[in-house]
């Protein structure tokens, strides 16, 4: 009878254990539940205000337990093709960042993330097409960005609002040209710079050409202007030089007729193979017979008959 009450007592505790085990859950502090009594749902506990996240309690094996996340989730886009209304196709990368503000209305609405994540999709894609497509591709690259932005994530909160789900943040990550349009974009701004490079280059070409036509013109006149000024110099020079021989003359006529005599001589009997084929008795010879230069020179004695000019060679000998 002992061992029956004890099975007994064992048995009872056991099914009070499992119910009690089955009665009790937890909510976190970043969940949010719905206690379901067969698929009603009977409470919703979000804990905030007065609710406390902690123990709960609820019908063993008659309700069930829902719980979904607080924090912030995310939802990756992926890239689509939009034609804005410049007639520019562009590859649009975004992403958003939502959480749940309404369980009640998140669980009658999708159920789950996963459901969730593809109506929001849905929504993000449609908003975006409709208002990048009426705008430029300038104003969606760098002028108007974050206006859009803006406009796109009120438009899909005004959506996702019927799920419960609240958009904290929508950003486009990358937006580029496809690639074969960034080809045809790359070749046409490299045709332009070339064009613009040939400009340039001409326009440069030109002024080169301009700067070396008035250099040259500067260096004629500069050379001319030089030229008239030494040839000015150079008879100034000469009339000098000839003014101051003049007075030289005029002060002695004996030693300026030496003098130039000499560089006469200097000057004519240069060299080793030097000949002068003229009379001794010429007055260039004057200062051989006689060194003051008065007398004129006497011809040289020779054998009867000879001609006077025959000693030339030998007189010219003498003076080189």
């Amino acid at each position: 009878m002992n061992q029956a009450l004890r099975t007994g007592l064992i048995v009872v505790a056991a099914i009070v254990a499992i119910g009690l085990y089955a009665s009790v859950f937890v909510v976190g502090q970043m969940q949010q539940a719905l206690v379901l009594q067969f698929g009603r749902v009977r409470a919703v506990l979000n804990p905030t205000g007065e609710e406390k996240p902690g123990l709960y309690f609820k019908v063993p094996f008659a309700e069930t337990v829902v719980t979904f996340d607080k924090r912030v989730l995310d939802l990756d886009l992926p890239v689509q093709t939009i034609l804005t209304a410049d007639r520019q196709n562009l590859e649009v990368d975004a992403f958003a960042r939502y959480r749940i503000l309404d369980p009640l209305r998140f669980y009658q609405s999708v159920g789950n993330i996963g459901l969730a994540n593809q109506r929001l999709q849905s929504f993000t894609n449609s908003s975006l097409r409709s208002v990048l497509a009426r705008s430029t591709r300038d104003a969606i690259v760098k002028s108007e960005r974050g206006q859009l932005m803006h406009n796109i994530q009120e438009d899909v909160n005004r959506q996702a609002k019927s799920l419960g789900i609240e958009i904290v943040d929508l950003r486009m990550t990358r937006v580029d040209l496809p690639a074969q349009n960034s080809a045809a974009v790359y070749r046409r701004m490299k045709t332009e710079r070339e064009r613009e490079a040939a400009d340039i280059r001409a326009t440069g070409e030109q002024a080169a050409a301009g700067i070396r036509a008035r250099a040259d013109r500067d260096v004629t006149v500069i050379l001319a202007e030089a030229t008239q000024k030494s040839e000015q110099l150079r008879g100034q020079g000469d009339a000098d030089k000839n003014r101051i021989l003049a007075e030289a003359f005029g002060k002695d006529r004996d030693f300026f007729a030496f003098y130039r005599s000499m560089q006469a001589y200097e000057t004519g009997l240069k060299g080793p193979d030097t000949r002068l084929v003229i009379s001794p008795n010429t007055d260039f010879f004057r200062y051989f017979s006689d060194p003051r230069g008065q007398g004129a020179p006497q011809p040289a004695a020779g054998r009867p008959g000879q001609d006077p000019s025959a000693t030339t060679g030998s007189t010219a000998g003498a003076a080189r």
